[in-house]
Protein backbone atom coordinates (compact mmCIF):
# COMPACT_ATOMS: atom_id res chain seq x y z
CA UNK A 1 0.00 0.00 0.00
CA UNK A 2 1.16 3.26 -0.63
CA UNK A 3 0.98 5.88 1.43
CA UNK A 4 -0.93 8.75 0.58
CA UNK A 5 -1.89 11.96 3.58
CA UNK A 6 -5.60 11.19 2.65
CA UNK A 7 -7.85 8.69 1.33
CA UNK A 8 -11.04 9.24 -0.20
CA UNK A 9 -13.69 6.52 0.99
CA UNK A 10 -13.56 4.89 -2.37
CA UNK A 11 -10.37 4.22 -1.69
CA UNK A 12 -10.79 3.21 1.97
CA UNK A 13 -13.60 0.54 0.19
CA UNK A 14 -10.70 -0.75 -1.81
CA UNK A 15 -8.35 -1.08 0.84
CA UNK A 16 -10.69 -2.77 3.56
CA UNK A 17 -13.31 -4.30 2.04
CA UNK A 18 -15.90 -2.06 3.70
CA UNK A 19 -18.56 -0.23 1.25
CA UNK A 20 -18.46 3.02 0.80
CA UNK A 21 -22.36 3.01 2.11
CA UNK A 22 -20.56 1.17 5.27
CA UNK A 23 -18.30 4.00 5.80
CA UNK A 24 -20.78 6.82 5.40
CA UNK A 25 -23.58 4.88 7.75
CA UNK A 26 -20.63 4.58 10.48
CA UNK A 27 -19.68 8.41 10.24
CA UNK A 28 -23.46 9.36 10.61
CA UNK A 29 -23.91 6.67 13.64
CA UNK A 30 -20.47 8.46 15.13
CA UNK A 31 -18.44 4.89 15.27
CA UNK A 32 -15.59 6.12 12.99
CA UNK A 33 -15.56 9.89 11.80
CA UNK A 34 -13.70 10.31 9.07
CA UNK A 35 -10.38 12.65 9.20
CA UNK A 36 -11.90 15.80 6.66
CA UNK A 37 -15.77 15.51 6.77
CA UNK A 38 -17.61 16.04 3.64
CA UNK A 39 -18.85 19.22 3.30
CA UNK A 40 -21.50 20.63 0.31
CA UNK A 41 -19.91 22.47 -2.71
CA UNK A 42 -20.80 26.14 -4.78
CA UNK A 43 -22.31 23.24 -7.25
CA UNK A 44 -24.89 21.41 -4.68
CA UNK A 45 -22.94 18.52 -4.58
CA UNK A 46 -20.56 17.17 -1.44
CA UNK A 47 -17.38 16.23 -1.41
CA UNK A 48 -15.94 12.78 -0.03
CA UNK A 49 -15.03 12.31 2.94
CA UNK A 50 -11.22 11.54 3.70
CA UNK A 51 -9.55 9.82 6.11
CA UNK A 52 -5.93 9.69 7.25
CA UNK A 53 -3.01 6.43 6.88
CA UNK A 54 -4.13 5.56 10.65
CA UNK A 55 -7.69 6.15 9.72
CA UNK A 56 -7.03 2.99 6.96
CA UNK A 57 -5.19 1.11 9.41
CA UNK A 58 -7.77 1.39 12.20
CA UNK A 59 -10.77 0.43 9.24
CA UNK A 60 -8.78 -2.46 7.94
CA UNK A 61 -8.79 -3.86 11.93
CA UNK A 62 -12.54 -3.02 12.38
CA UNK A 63 -13.69 -4.46 9.02
CA UNK A 64 -11.91 -7.96 9.61
CA UNK A 65 -13.54 -7.88 12.84
CA UNK A 66 -17.26 -6.56 11.59
CA UNK A 67 -16.67 -9.61 8.94
CA UNK A 68 -15.81 -12.32 12.13
CA UNK A 69 -19.22 -12.03 12.99
CA UNK A 70 -18.39 -8.52 15.83
CA UNK A 71 -21.20 -6.66 16.27
CA UNK A 72 -21.73 -2.44 15.60
CA UNK A 73 -22.06 -1.81 19.72
CA UNK A 74 -19.58 -4.11 20.25
CA UNK A 75 -17.23 -2.33 18.02
CA UNK A 76 -18.64 1.30 19.73
CA UNK A 77 -17.76 -0.61 22.90
CA UNK A 78 -13.71 -1.80 21.74
CA UNK A 79 -13.01 1.76 20.65
CA UNK A 80 -14.62 3.44 23.61
CA UNK A 81 -12.42 1.21 26.29
CA UNK A 82 -9.27 1.86 24.31
CA UNK A 83 -9.65 5.58 24.44
CA UNK A 84 -11.39 6.01 27.92
CA UNK A 85 -9.65 2.66 29.76
CA UNK A 86 -6.70 2.83 28.12
CA UNK A 87 -5.74 6.20 26.74
CA UNK A 88 -5.32 4.33 23.38
CA UNK A 89 -6.42 4.83 19.92
CA UNK A 90 -6.72 1.38 17.56
CA UNK A 91 -3.89 1.58 15.72
CA UNK A 92 -1.77 2.16 18.88
CA UNK A 93 -2.81 -1.52 20.15
CA UNK A 94 -2.49 -3.21 16.33
CA UNK A 95 0.57 -5.36 16.22
CA UNK A 96 3.72 -5.18 18.92
CA UNK A 97 5.23 -2.29 20.15
CA UNK A 98 2.63 -0.07 20.80
CA UNK A 99 1.50 0.67 25.19
CA UNK A 100 -1.08 -2.17 24.35
CA UNK A 101 -1.75 -5.40 22.31
CA UNK A 102 -4.58 -6.09 21.10
CA UNK A 103 -5.41 -10.22 21.13
CA UNK A 104 -8.28 -11.82 20.19
CA UNK A 105 -9.07 -15.68 21.27
CA UNK A 106 -12.87 -16.89 19.56
CA UNK A 107 -15.33 -14.10 20.07
CA UNK A 108 -13.14 -12.73 23.07
CA UNK A 109 -11.25 -9.41 22.70
CA UNK A 110 -8.41 -8.75 24.90
CA UNK A 111 -5.47 -6.14 25.68
CA UNK A 112 -2.08 -7.09 27.09
CA UNK A 113 -0.22 -3.86 28.78
CA UNK A 114 3.40 -3.46 28.41
CA UNK A 115 4.23 -4.90 31.57
CA UNK A 116 2.34 -8.31 30.57
CA UNK A 117 -1.41 -8.07 32.94
CA UNK A 118 -3.87 -9.44 30.49
CA UNK A 119 -7.68 -7.60 30.09
CA UNK A 120 -10.62 -8.62 29.18
CA UNK A 121 -12.20 -6.06 26.97
CA UNK A 122 -16.03 -6.44 27.99
CA UNK A 123 -14.94 -6.23 31.88
CA UNK A 124 -11.46 -4.25 31.46
CA UNK A 125 -11.98 -2.99 35.12
CA UNK A 126 -9.20 -4.85 36.53
CA UNK A 127 -6.63 -7.28 35.03
CA UNK A 128 -7.01 -11.14 34.70
CA UNK A 129 -5.54 -13.81 37.09
CA UNK A 130 -3.27 -15.54 34.57
CA UNK A 131 -2.76 -19.09 36.36
CA UNK A 132 -1.78 -22.09 34.48
CA UNK A 133 -2.68 -22.33 30.70
CA UNK A 134 -3.88 -18.81 28.61
CA UNK A 135 -6.47 -18.82 26.07
CA UNK A 136 -4.84 -19.65 22.65
CA UNK A 137 -4.79 -16.04 21.86
CA UNK A 138 -3.53 -14.18 18.90
CA UNK A 139 -2.56 -10.70 17.66
CA UNK A 140 -5.37 -8.63 16.13
CA UNK A 141 -3.87 -6.69 12.93
CA UNK A 142 -4.34 -4.85 9.73
CA UNK A 143 -4.65 -6.44 7.18
CA UNK A 144 -5.46 -4.89 3.62
CA UNK A 145 -8.32 -6.71 1.74
CA UNK A 146 -9.65 -5.46 -1.43
CA UNK A 147 -12.94 -6.32 -2.54
CA UNK A 148 -13.66 -9.30 -4.90
CA UNK A 149 -16.03 -8.14 -7.90
CA UNK A 150 -19.39 -9.84 -8.78
CA UNK A 151 -18.40 -12.60 -11.29
CA UNK A 152 -19.68 -11.96 -14.98
CA UNK A 153 -21.08 -8.67 -12.73
CA UNK A 154 -24.22 -10.60 -11.34
CA UNK A 155 -26.54 -8.64 -9.16
CA UNK A 156 -27.38 -10.27 -6.21
CA UNK A 157 -30.48 -9.39 -3.37
CA UNK A 158 -30.21 -8.48 -0.67
CA UNK A 159 -32.56 -7.28 2.21
CA UNK A 160 -32.48 -3.38 3.27
CA UNK A 161 -31.42 -2.33 6.82
CA UNK A 162 -34.40 -0.56 6.77
CA UNK A 163 -37.71 -1.97 4.74
CA UNK A 164 -36.48 -5.75 5.21
CA UNK A 165 -37.48 -5.49 1.87
CA UNK A 166 -35.27 -7.46 -1.25
CA UNK A 167 -33.36 -4.61 -2.89
CA UNK A 168 -31.11 -5.30 -5.78
CA UNK A 169 -26.89 -4.86 -5.29
CA UNK A 170 -24.03 -5.43 -7.03
CA UNK A 171 -21.61 -8.05 -6.20
CA UNK A 172 -23.29 -8.96 -2.86
CA UNK A 173 -22.67 -6.12 -0.84
CA UNK A 174 -24.12 -6.08 2.66
CA UNK A 175 -25.92 -3.27 3.89
CA UNK A 176 -25.01 -1.20 6.47
CA UNK A 177 -23.93 -2.69 9.61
Amino acid sequence: MRLKKLYTSREVASLTGLTARQLQWWDTRRLFLPAVAPHRTSAGGFTERRYTPLDVLELQVLGDLRRRGYSIPRLRRLLSTLRDVFQVRLYEAIGDGGPLTLLASGDQLYARTLDGRLFNLDEPSQPLLTGGEEPPLRPVDARERRKRPAPGGRVSAGKTAKTGKKQARRGGEPGPT
